[in-house]
């Protein structure tokens, strides 16, 4: 155990769970299916240094935000999710704000059968949003911009396991690139950006070169095994809660999962020489 009183006396059960959504962009090419993916900046207090998917925590002002809405009403996500109305609209929303702020792609449009075709012309909002200084709600209302909740489709749930000292209940999402738009690292948030397919991502984490959280490698997993966009976006996974529990093995931290004999083969933990726990 570690010496640090921080760790002695820290209580991980008193650790609040956030709500969170993350949503894997996704666009066709020659190689396949490719994915979004971002390296978190070395030193933030949640998955620094990690290979994840754009996404963040919900904001208050996700719960209250008034917008125009077209797609899948509030009811079909909350089924699909299990949750109730108003915790599903406000992943929604979240799901749609944080990949605008994190990639610049606006999943909105100024018609319910639209989107916006490019979204340089919002990049002072981008950055007003990222610095809590503008709502979404109403950059939407101010720019007349109809949510296109029909552009994302639920994918999974999973919650960081207890002993972590960040603690998110996070909905997976995938969307495709609406045409025109472009992702890129115009986030603090973030110090690389890329394309890959997914096997190209598993590859770079068997070898060492990325770090995988379990979602993320699961996720990725997963997705290796569609040919298009297409047919990711009308697959209907089942949704059910993930939580994974931390211990200890052989000396090391160990994530227990469903599937994790895989990851555990080979690639790069961040755990190995925690001693918190």
């Amino acid at each position: 155990m570690s010496n640090d009183r921080s760790a002695s006396t820290f209580d991980p059960t008193a650790v609040p769970i956030r709500d969170a959504s993350t949503v894997m962009l996704v666009r066709d090419s020659a190689r396949g299916v490719e994915v979004f993916l971002q390296r978190r900046v070395v030193g933030m207090d949640f998955a620094g240094g990690m290979t994840v998917f754009p996404g963040g925590g919900v904001d208050p002002s996700d719960t209250d935000a008034d917008v125009r809405w077209t797609g899948p009403d509030v009811t079909w996500w909350a089924e699909r999710f299990g949750i109730g109305e108003a915790q599903a609209r406000a992943l929604v929303l979240a799901a749609v704000r944080e990949t605008f702020e994190e990639c610049g792609v606006l999943l909105a449009g100024p018609t319910e059968d639209s989107v916006v075709a490019d979204t340089s012309d919002y990049a002072e909002a981008r950055r007003l949003l990222e610095a809590r200084e503008l709502s979404f709600g109403d950059f939407l209302e101010k720019e007349q911009l109809v949510l296109r909740a029909d552009l994302l489709r639920p994918h999974a749930n999973w919650i960081t396991p207890l002993g972590e000292r960040r603690r998110y209940d996070t909905r997976f999402f995938v969307a495709a690139v609406p045409e025109g738009q472009r992702a890129d690292g115009n986030t603090s948030e973030t110090d690389l950006v890329q394309w890959q397919t997914a096997e190209e991502a598993l590859a770079d984490w068997r070898s060492g070169r990325c770090i995988l959280l379990p979602p993320t490698w699961s996720q990725l997993s997963i997705l290796s095994g569609f040919a298009t966009v297409a047919d990711l976006m009308a697959a209907d996974p089942v949704i059910e809660p993930i939580l994974p529990i931390m211990g200890r093995r052989d000396g090391a931290v160990h994530i227990a999962f469903d599937g994790d004999e895989g990851y555990y083969e080979v690639g790069t933990h961040p755990w190995a020489q925690r001693s918190d726990i």
